[in-house]
């Protein structure tokens, strides 16, 4: 059975920090694609960042490039999401997901975590 279990979100100031953490079982995660997808009130899901099995190949959306880092610990079974400078946009749920590809699309990722929301106030 597959799970993925996000912990870390909750309640920031824009400007402020925040590490979402997401611990796998179920999946050979060493060689599992990893990311971070989140979704706004009345908008639809979009990829935050995702990072390869090995951890050589990192992908960022233009919004958050520079303010985020994604990073795993294969040996843990655990993916990062690192939040820096937070926005009051960056207002989401944040799920994590696995896939066996490398994609940016959510249909190719058939594991999914239940969420964790994350909330920047001004």
């Amino acid at each position: 059975q597959v799970q993925l279990v996000e912990s870390g979100g909750g309640l920031v100031q824009t400007g402020g920090s925040l590490r979402l953490s997401c611990t796998a079982s179920g999946i050979p995660f060493e060689i599992y694609t990893m990311a971070w997808f989140r979704q706004a009130d009345g908008k639809a899901q979009q990829i935050v960042a995702y990072i390869t099995g090995n951890g050589d190949t990192v992908y960022y959306d233009a919004a958050v490039q520079g303010r985020f880092t994604i990073s795993r610990v294969n040996s843990e079974k655990t993916l990062f999401l690192q939040m820096n400078s937070l926005k009051p946009e960056d207002t989401a749920v944040y799920n994590c997901a696995a896939t066996a590809l490398i994609s940016t699309q959510r249909q190719k990722f058939p594991y999914w975590g239940q969420g964790t929301q994350v909330t920047v106030f001004s």
